[in-house]
């Protein structure tokens, strides 16, 4: 090949600039300096003892045990290290793995634990599996959250379809003597709310956020009504519901630690599997997903190739409505076996901020959820064992790393680029 031949063919070549960002590194260094205070002016003397199994079970699991301050002085070196090896990727224009940043969670959360649980024992079966019965309900109205957001519909009102689909399964749950009639039920309201949410934002263009803040309103007012009137004079007949039971799996459920924690759940949980499983799949590997996610990047576009934009949109939010519907039933059928008044306290907003933080992903919102409730279940057992971080610290956490994820911690976090626009076909 000729000098000007390969000149030219240089040219023809697409440039790839590689855009590297160092928030990732400073927010390491940030967090490496903080934690290091803790060990530092508050050392605190003994061991944290780490059950890592049951009592009774098949396979016994030994204990770890580990040193408090210093295994929290190795902490901040693994992570000030995490923190150096972010540095120098970024110097490089390369991009910081995703399993770095897993390291430095695990890291900074043992090195947390030990410290703040030194002369106790921490139950981690206990812990864990409290953690993702927290999260079950986080993770439902998450899913709902993705799949409506990527179809171009804000889905604020997350926060009404499971306090419906809460109140619906306790009153469902207790005329039939079933909650399987409960579970229906739930998917039912939620995908009522969600027709009204449609109704209002992809018929009438109405502003997405406005219906959606509305609707939590308007379903916390009825709810709270219904309550006072109907079901609190009538407890026995309209407000008792029959319950999922917790149904270990034979076999998986004696698997050690992972057993215990994710094979011994109610049905619901065992649902949520599956759900964010297909989920998952459907939206990036199915036509219907495709589809999906062409009108909630660029609806004009998908109107062009024959695409029903308005009808996507509504197969979509009540789907969604459907799904969060069903997280809605947790609440009434397998966390407490009666509905009381506002019992979502506030889920649906916690839910919308995993949306955010997994970055319109099923299986980031996912593990976004489950981060929400473990620091939600964490703070309860820091309690019971006497640890001196306060609860109200624990309950902050999930919201400020949330903030540092929209910040950069994660990557960019951008929504869908019609989410929240009405389409008006031209």
């Amino acid at each position: 090949m000729s000098t000007t031949a390969q000149v030219d063919a240089q040219r023809e070549e697409p440039r790839r600039i590689a855009v590297v960002s160092w928030k990732t590194p400073i927010i390491f260094g940030i967090f490496t300096v903080l934690f290091a205070l803790l060990p530092l002016f508050a050392p605190r003397e003994g061991v944290t003892t780490f059950r890592l199994g049951k009592e009774n079970a098949a396979i016994p699991v030994p204990d770890v045990v580990l040193p408090a301050t210093p295994t929290a002085w190795v902490a901040v070196l693994l992570m000030a290290l995490c923190a150096a090896a972010a540095a120098a990727l970024v110097q490089r224009h390369r991009k910081i793995p995703l399993w770095l940043i897993v390291v430095y969670v695990v890291v900074l959360l043992i090195g947390f634990l030990a410290w703040a649980a030194a002369g106790a024992t921490l139950p981690m079966i206990g812990l864990l599996a409290g953690a993702l019965a927290l999260a079950t309900p986080l993770i439902y109205g998450a899913l709902g959250g993705v799949i409506g957001e990527r179809a171009g519909v804000v889905n604020i009102a997350i926060e009404a379809q499971l306090l419906a689909g809460a109140f619906t399964a306790a009153v469902a749950a207790s005329l039939a003597g079933s909650p399987w009639a409960g579970l229906i039920a739930a998917m039912v309201a939620g995908m009522l709310v969600a027709l009204v949410l449609g109704l209002f934002t992809i018929t009438y263009y109405v502003n997405q956020v406005i219906v959606g803040v509305v609707l939590n309103v308007l379903v916390i007012g009825i709810t709270t009504f219904l309550f006072r009137q109907v079901l609190a004079p009538n407890t026995e007949t309209l407000n008792n519901p029959e319950t999922f039971t917790v149904l270990p799996i034979p076999v998986l459920s004696e698997i050690p630690i992972i057993g215990p924690i994710l094979f011994q759940q109610s049905f619901i949980v065992y649902l949520m599997y599956a759900v964010v499983a297909l989920v998952a799949y459907s939206l990036y590997r199915t036509r219907w997903g495709l589809r999906l996610r062409a009108v909630g990047e660029h609806p004009q576009a998908a109107d062009t190739v024959g695409i029903k934009v308005a009808a996507t949109r509504y197969r979509a939010v009540l789907l969604a409505g459907a799904v969060a519907g069903m997280g809605g039933a947790f609440y009434t059928l397998v966390s407490v076996p009666r509905f009381n008044q506002e019992m979502t306290a506030g889920a649906g907003f916690i839910a919308l901020a995993a949306v955010i933080f997994g970055k319109w992903d099923p299986i980031r919102a996912t593990l976004a959820a489950l981060l929400f409730g473990f620091a939600t279940n964490l703070q309860g057992v820091l309690s019971v064992i006497g640890s001196p971080v306060p609860s109200q610290f624990m309950l902050m956490l999930p919201y400020v790393v949330t903030i540092f994820a929209v910040a950069g911690l994660v990557g960019r976090s951008r929504p869908p680029a019609a989410d929240g626009e009405p389409y008006i076909k031209s």
